[in-house]
């Protein structure tokens, strides 16, 4: 099964291209991997929504309930929920269009992905957005 996390030219192309990035699982602790990983997404030029439905909101921007509530599309849906919720996200990205799901470090779920490529979706499973990001030196 293609995972773009094997493909370098690939995954360059995702990150450069995309523009808007919605992060599910997105917590308001600064501590917390998914809010430092968030920051730097926004540092270097994406557009980021929080997507936590117990939050209401992150450094004073909204925190959605969930993808079907974002205020635009989003390119990627980067995932920071265990793999047993990476299926029912993975059916929000197909319902609102996004065009890649990534999922971070330690998540994997190979039927949620298949899903997702029968769909058109990109994939990027068990990676971090921020190390690929850093190790392809994406502009």
């Amino acid at each position: 099964m293609p995972n773009l996390k094997e493909d370098d030219n690939a995954l360059r192309e995702v990150l450069s291209q995309a523009k808007t990035i919605a992060v599910v699982g997105h917590s308001d602790k600064r501590k917390r991997t998914s809010y430092q990983i968030a920051q730097f997404l926004r540092h270097v030029g994406y557009t980021v929504y929080p997507v936590n439905p117990l939050v209401k909101e992150i450094d004073g921007q909204p925190s959605y309930l969930s993808l079907k509530e974002l205020p635009e599309p989003v390119d990627i849906v980067n995932v920071f929920r265990r793999s047993e919720y990476l299926s029912e996200i993975v059916d929000e990205a197909i319902s609102i269009k996004a065009k890649t799901v990534w999922a971070q470090l330690g998540i994997w779920d190979e039927a949620a992905a298949q899903k997702a490529l029968d769909a058109r979706l990109n994939v990027v499973m068990d990676a971090c957005i921020k190390i690929e990001y850093q190790r392809l030196r994406v502009i």
